[in-house]
């Protein structure tokens, strides 16, 4: 048996016909590029320590600058060569050094490799590798994944793509920043102790873990949120990492939010926009978490000034929606029909079929009688929605979505008199002729066609009346999407953050309404909610609503790990969000984020990827 700290002596004295090899640890270098790339190197030694159907990995002595990895895949086509090496087999061989993007997509890091092994010598067998047990041996930092995340918010900064790792290549730092922790082990053999699975697979049976080392973001169901590190910086949580598919062809259990395993060992490769460790074998299940989610704990009052609002992504929601009656069964059984629900995603009576149709009314009145029905006949609700212009609004072609509300009229109804706007009705606050601030549209939309707005939902605006006289106004939005940013992992840093000068302009639209209505009416109750696609770490996209009005969950004392409403890749992250003016923050607010969907046990369990939130205001 050859331990590794004397390989490199064993070769010279062993084989006196063998030059001196080079060290696996100078070809990966101190950078994220090898300083030989590009190079064909003789007498490269090492212990096979894994092996798949196309590579081996290479471990050598490991030396005592951490910046240097000891491990190398070394990738070839041949068959032969494959069958000659077993894991334990210490070898000499040639081969050229390639710095190798495994995808088409530039973002893409390099990965170091050695390409077209030949000279492949057997030096002895069945060595022993010992692997770097990760959080032992070694433990990742958790705030930052780069040094070139400049900015006041970090990884979330705006605008992104300001520098690339590739052409900046510095040295790395894997003490502080976490790109450069997993570079600094790009090819080793590590093992994971007490892995916790931070979401559902994706389509490939891969999962984010994170193991036994510190961690921050930590929440209660054991996932890790998004949340300000102590240096006023969105933290990152770059201390967590993918498990991809095993090398010995087994298949990887399936695994929720929560989930513990048995350890992970595996090596450790950066592909498809991020570094993963591929391990042995797959690993298998140990504990599960309880999947029966408790409803909200905030019930509807008779006092007609205190409300119970709902939240709610119903994602694609059409009249023939499968996922349609469990998502009224929510909203009756764990959100406990809320006083009104602003609904997102709500598809026309077509659903995806681009026919033309833009009504929804026989998609809101089926869920309004499914909530009817499951509710034992208890809850009638009334609806109200703006059909917008076909296929100008985004989301699924054909699907026209658009946001609605759902409200109890026992409880208020829209101030009388009202004139309801069309797709294009531009609604403005103006005083009425009772000196009271109103609507010129009730409902109505922000600015329609504003190119803020521009293939995107315009914010469905409401004001309603208590039976008592109190009045308040509703802003129901849906910002635009994220769809075609970049891997958080990859070279443009910050991170591509897409589309994220609209969603800024949406924010600064609503806000710019808001103050129009404050105005008027310093004193006015209004609320704003939905689905913002912005997480509110990016501060600099919610900078215009912070002086005129509060996140609920700020005031409401929510700690901030729970302060989620959706799971991504390792993060538990905030995309939906409830503000209220000051006269509703002052009257006391309550929050709960109902966790239906992300905490249940499969991936296409879910009735919708948003989780659900509800709060309790006065609004009187």
């Amino acid at each position: 048996m050859v331990s590794l700290t004397i390989l490199a002596s064993f070769f010279v004295a062993s084989f006196p016909g063998l030059t001196a090899s080079i060290n696996i640890t100078d070809i990966q270098g101190p950078a994220f590029q090898s300083p030989f790339a590009g190079q064909t190197l003789q007498n490269i030694t090492g212990v096979v320590s894994a092996k798949t159907t196309n590579s081996f990995w290479l471990a050598g002595p490991a030396s005592s600058d951490i910046r240097a990895s000891h491990g190398i895949r070394v990738f070839t086509s041949s068959k032969t060569i494959l069958g000659n090496v077993t894991v334990g087999d210490a070898i000499s061989l040639s081969a050229r050094v390639a710095e190798f993007r495994s995808s088409s997509d530039p973002n893409d890091l390099f990965g170091t490799e050695l390409d077209s092994p030949t000279n492949i010598t057997h030096l002895s067998t069945n060595n022993t590798i010992t692997p770097i047990v990760l959080g032992v041996d070694r433990s990742p930092p958790t705030q930052a994944y780069s040094a070139l995340d400049t900015g006041p918010d970090g990884w979330l900064n705006v605008p992104g793509n300001v520098s690339l790792i590739e052409r900046t290549n510095a040295t790395l730092v894997p003490a502080k920043y976490g790109l450069d922790f997993w570079e600094s082990l790009e090819g080793t053999l590590v093992t994971v102790p007490q892995p916790v699975s931070l979401e559902f697979p994706n389509s490939f049976g891969e999962f984010w873990v994170r193991g036994k080392w510190h961690v921050t973001g930590l929440n209660s169901r054991g996932g890790l949120s998004i949340t300000i590190g102590p240096d006023n910086v969105p933290d990152a949580n770059p201390e967590t990492v993918i498990i991809g598919a095993p090398l010995d062809g087994t298949k990887n259990p399936n695994v929720a939010l929560g989930t513990t395993l048995s350890d992970i060992t595996g090596v450790v490769l950066f592909q498809f926009g991020f570094f993963y460790i591929l391990p042995t074998t797959a690993p298998t299940v140990l504990t599960s978490p309880n999947f029966t989610v408790p409803p909200t704990t905030l019930k509807a009052e008779k006092n007609v000034c205190v409300i119970t609002i709902g939240d709610y992504n119903i994602e694609n929601m059409a009249p023939t929606s499968p996922s349609l009656p469990i998502v009224a069964g929510q909203i009756v059984s764990h959100l406990l029909t809320p006083d009104i629900v602003f609904l997102q995603e709500i598809q026309d009576n077509s659903g995806p079929t681009n026919d033309g149709t833009v009504s929804a009314n026989v998609t809101l009145s089926t869920m309004a009688n499914a909530i009817f029905n499951a509710s034992g006949n208890a809850t009638e609700y009334s609806w109200l929605d703006i059909d917008p212009v076909d296929g100008q609004d985004g989301g699924q072609p054909g699907g026209n979505i658009r946001q609605a509300y759902l409200y109890n009229p026992k409880k208020f109804s829209l101030v009388p008199n009202s004139t309801a706007g069309g797709s294009l009705d531009a609604t403005k606050a103006i005083i009425g002729k009772h000196g009271h601030v109103e609507l010129t549209f009730n409902p109505g939309r922000i600015d329609p066609n504003n190119t803020a707005w521009a293939s995107s939902r315009k914010p469905l605006v409401a004001h309603w009346e208590t039976p008592s006289g109190h009045r308040f106004f509703t802003i129901n939005h849906h910002g635009t999407a994220k769809s075609g940013s970049s891997s958080t992992e990859g070279d443009a840093r910050p991170p591509v953050n897409l589309l994220v000068d609209q969603r800024t302009a949406q924010v600064t639209e609503i806000a710019n309404f808001v103050e129009s209505i404050l105005h008027l009416d310093p004193f006015a109750a209004v609320i704003v909610a939905g689905d913002f696609n912005e997480f509110a770490q990016t501060r600099s996209v919610f900078r215009p609503l912070a002086p005129l009005m509060f996140e609920a969950d700020v005031v409401a004392g929510i700690t901030p790990v729970e302060r989620y409403t959706y799971v991504f890749d390792q993060n538990c992250e905030q995309l939906d969000h409830i503000f209220v003016s000051p006269a509703v923050a002052v009257g006391g607010v309550e929050v709960e984020h109902v966790h239906v969907n992300n905490w249940g046990p499969t991936l296409d369990g879910r009735a919708s990827d948003h989780d659900p939130s509800v709060a309790r205001v006065r609004v009187c």
